[in-house]
């Protein structure tokens, strides 16, 4: 069976920047194990913003500019894009919460053969989305998220995405 890790949104701007959270620093360490263990694809995700981001829907509902291209807070987390690196993965860019992009590229392999782990941030926002996009399209694909790689905008609010994808079939590892 083949694996494909995906790492959602492990930018700076979400680890200890404009959106940063204590528990989001507490899973550095994680996913950079889980990448440098991981036997399979890896796949990484970029929340991708622009200047314009304040006149958007999402920059008029969170006020907040973050994961400006071309930022340091647009990068990954230095020991993340470092484990990435030796790793090798694809990166996506993606405008929004979940990714048709990613839910595309999964497509590309055989959906009868492959598991796919999601870890990353936030679990409430983009983990659950991106979850819930590939089970949507794949609903036979075996879909896992490693909750110790993963942290929410709140503690309460991680564990109710967890629970949402368990409900929705998705494995939670904890």
């Amino acid at each position: 069976m083949k694996k494909v890790l995906v790492v959602v949104d492990m930018q700076k701007d979400f680890v200890d920047g404009a959106l940063g959270t204590s528990e989001a620093v507490a899973i550095v360490d994680n996913v950079v194990e889980k990448i440098e263990n991981f036997d399979g694809d890896v796949i990484a995700t970029y929340d991708t913003h622009y200047d314009d981001y304040m006149n958007t829907q999402e920059g008029k509902k969170l006020p907040v500019p973050h994961c400006i291209k071309g930022t340091e807070g647009w990068e990954l987390d230095k020991k993340v894009q470092a484990a990435l690196d030796k790793k090798g993965y694809i990166a996506v860019c993606k405008p929004t919460f979940g990714s048709v992009d990613l839910v595309e590229i999964i497509g590309n392999y055989n959906i009868n053969d492959i598991e796919v782990e999601l870890i990353g941030l936030c679990t409430d926002i983009c983990v659950v989305s991106n979850a819930l996009l590939l089970k949507a399209n794949y609903p036979e694909m075996t879909i896992k998220v490693d909750a110790k790689c993963c942290a929410g905008v709140t503690p309460d609010k991680h564990n109710a995405a967890l629970e949402t994808m368990a409900s929705c079939q998705i494995e939670i590892i904890a």
